[in-house]
């Protein structure tokens, strides 16, 4: 069986692909729009506990420390997609990351990932704007960061897939990231955490048509990434600490949940458990 395959959100989580903060990233922290600059080491100490949490459940991490100065580099979820096919370099809408996704294919092709499909001019997507809602269907967000010729690649790229596309809202504006996973993260094939204010009308009703019940993230907690929960099976979920309502909620519907700090490698960036890793094979 190939080491890669990941046409799903929430199978059991086997192999992952991270990239330690470096310390050449920090000052460029203004440049990509950082909240706050990270600590060097602080940051570093944050993503290896991940790193153990990941491994504590079973799941092979693959290393990279690709384009180092660019400190989302971190956020690996948004410039690859992984198939049954191989990896689909993406062509992310944020300029500073445009470079991502060849830097990545050194490590995805030694980690046995073939790469399948790279996206060009002018089409725009980032992985952050994707989610599988089965192994058939693949949601995609139009926004600032992927376009309607992201779309028209993607569905090339996965000839075999329906590819759902979603208007994204216009939220704080081009500077500031919305992603489609910014107010959704499945967490089992019939279980959702939405933060539903902001959803498309036409996403919740495809969730509702397909039977998944949605749990409701409160609107204290979405800003603080309450719904960015990256799945690691069935019920199992990984979150940023300092969401307790939300976790409540999960766990009242059945969701095993662990928390990690991510006071550096999350808060400061805006990106949450999902963006910090890139799933390369899910059972």
């Amino acid at each position: 069986m190939p080491g890669y395959g990941s046409a799903s959100m929430t199978g059991t989580l086997e192999r992952v692909l991270v990239r330690p903060p470096l310390a050449e990233d920090a000052p460029r922290w203004r440049d990509y729009g950082w909240r706050a600059a990270p600590d060097s080491a602080a940051a570093a100490a944050e993503h290896e506990a991940l790193c153990g949490i990941l491994e504590a459940t079973g799941a092979e991490i693959v290393l990279s420390r690709h384009d180092p100065g660019n400190p989302d580099a971190i956020y690996v979820y948004d410039p690859v997609l992984v198939g049954d096919e191989g990896a689909v370099l993406l062509r992310p809408g944020k300029e500073g990351r445009r470079g991502e996704p060849a830097a990545l294919a050194q490590t995805l092709e030694s980690a046995g990932i073939p790469v399948a499909t790279t996206l060009e001019e002018p089409a725009l997507a980032e992985g952050g704007d994707t989610l599988w809602l089965d192994e058939r269907t693949l949601l995609v967000g139009i926004g600032y960061r992927t376009n309607e010729r992201g779309i028209s690649a993607l569905a090339v790229a996965f000839p075999c897939v329906d590819v759902v596309a979603f208007d994204l809202p216009h939220w704080n504006g081009a500077g500031e990231v919305m992603h489609l996973m910014s107010f959704i993260s499945p967490l089992d094939r019939d279980l959702a955490l939405v933060y539903s204010r902001l959803a498309p009308v036409r996403l919740l009703a495809l969730l509702a048509e397909r039977g998944m019940e949605v749990i409701e993230v409160p609107d204290q907690e979405f800003e603080s990434q309450g719904s960015n929960v990256l799945a690691l099976g069935p019920r199992r979920a990984l979150a940023l600490d300092g969401n307790p309502e939300t976790r409540r909620r999960m766990e009242r519907a059945g969701v095993d949940v662990a928390v990690y700090r991510g006071e550096e490698i999350s808060k400061k960036g805006d990106g949450g458990p999902t963006c910090l890793t890139r799933p390369l094979l899910r059972r």
